[in-house]
């Protein structure tokens, strides 16, 4: 079994996976983390979505202001990782939740 892999994250997911709407994950993740915490998970994931779109690392730096190491890793879980990423923008873009734009119109 993998350190990250055990029952007390398997009852974090759990519970992420019962919110209902955006609101309840508001507030789920304003007690449970920082505001930098959530902040640099959601830029990973745009960065994430401009990769898969074509943008490259200057672009993306640019606009989330992320530096080019931390993209590159971002780069890496796309190609290597364990397919968390990709799994998850095309989850968002089957799904269509309003407000979420298409990964490859972003």
């Amino acid at each position: 079994m993998k350190p990250l892999h055990n029952p007390d994250v398997n009852a974090l997911f759990e519970a992420i996976l019962a919110l209902k709407t955006v609101e309840e994950c508001y507030a789920f993740f304003e007690d449970a983390c920082t505001i930098k915490e959530i902040l640099d998970v959601s830029q990973r994931l745009k960065a994430a979505k401009m990769l898969s779109s074509g943008a490259n690392y200057a672009d993306i730096s640019r606009e989330t202001g992320m530096s080019t190491a931390t993209i590159s890793r971002v780069n890496r879980c796309l190609k290597y990782g364990s397919d968390g990423y990709n799994k998850a923008l095309d989850n968002l873009d089957a799904n269509r939740h309003p407000g979420v734009t298409d990964r490859r119109r972003s």
